[in-house]
């Protein structure tokens, strides 16, 4: 397939059956909500919200929510199940929030793989500041993204498989990773069907090629200060543990909007 810079690199991916949800969930959640009980307001911004598996258990948990993201597809999943009163989806860009959304939030996050959908320093800090202006004053913002300082170090070339059940075998999820010079990543999520009662066993659902940006630590800190965060901390996990430039798989900020000034 050809490589995608489009509008809806995941299109047809079915992306919400790739991931252990549950098991993920039960990874992150401890500390996402450990984190979301400082915010000044019960209410969460979901920016790149994907199938909109964390803003649904965001909204379970008593917060109104609001998931943004780009992709038809991922708010078509999103959208799959009836909805809360306190829980709604819109399609919109990541450095455009203020067209999409009008009210300001306690908290936003920013999880997965979206900011390295940003290709350019200018498209990061224009997301920054459109995340910044959604939230009220002392407000929290949460990102993650793997550190791609230690794939670039280790010359990681593919992320651990996902292995699932399907109606006929498994489907096996493979992330590809190439780093190219300046930052750019040449990633190729591949789906491959598995039965084990046929020849050839294997059988290529779906692969492409998607362009993204593998964003540093450093890059990451100077982007949420030009854009007005302060009191930003780094951690190398979604367990809130240290992070390692050279050995921690994620890069996870937490940054606060400044209260306001009486």
């Amino acid at each position: 397939m050809n490589g995608s810079r489009g509008k809806d690199a995941y299109r047809k991916m079915s992306y919400q059956d790739l991931i252990n949800w549950p098991r993920r969930l039960a990874r992150e959640a401890p500390f996402l909500e450990r984190e979301l009980a400082l915010a000044p307001d019960r209410s969460v911004l979901d920016v790149g919200c994907g199938p909109g598996v964390h803003a649904r258990h965001f909204a379970a948990l008593g917060f109104r929510v609001v998931g943004v993201d780009r992709s038809p597809d991922m708010l078509e999943s999103a959208l799959g199940e009836p909805l809360p009163p306190n829980l709604s989806f819109v399609e919109g860009d990541l450095t455009r929030l203020a067209d999409v959304v009008k009210d300001r939030f306690g908290a936003a996050v920013c999880l997965g793989n979206t900011l390295p959908h940003l290709e350019t320093e200018e498209a990061l800090g224009a997301a920054f500041r459109a995340i910044a202006s959604r939230l009220v004053p002392g407000g929290i913002f949460i990102s993650q993204i793997l550190n791609y300082e230690r794939i670039a170090t280790q010359k990681i070339r593919h992320l651990p498989p996902n292995i699932l059940p399907s109606s006929d075998g498994e489907v096996v999820f493979l992330r590809f990773i190439e780093m190219e010079e300046g930052g750019a990543v040449r990633f190729c999520p591949t789906v491959l069907g598995y039965h084990p009662d046929r020849d050839p066993p294997l059988e290529l659902l779906d692969s492409r090629l998607i362009h993204l940006r593998g964003w540093r630590s450093p890059e990451i800190l100077t982007a949420l200060v030009e854009a007005g965060f302060e009191k930003i901390r780094l951690h190398g996990d979604m367990a809130g543990g240290p992070f390692d430039p050279a050995q921690s798989a994620d890069v996870v900020a937490i940054a606060a909007i400044p209260p306001r000034r009486t």
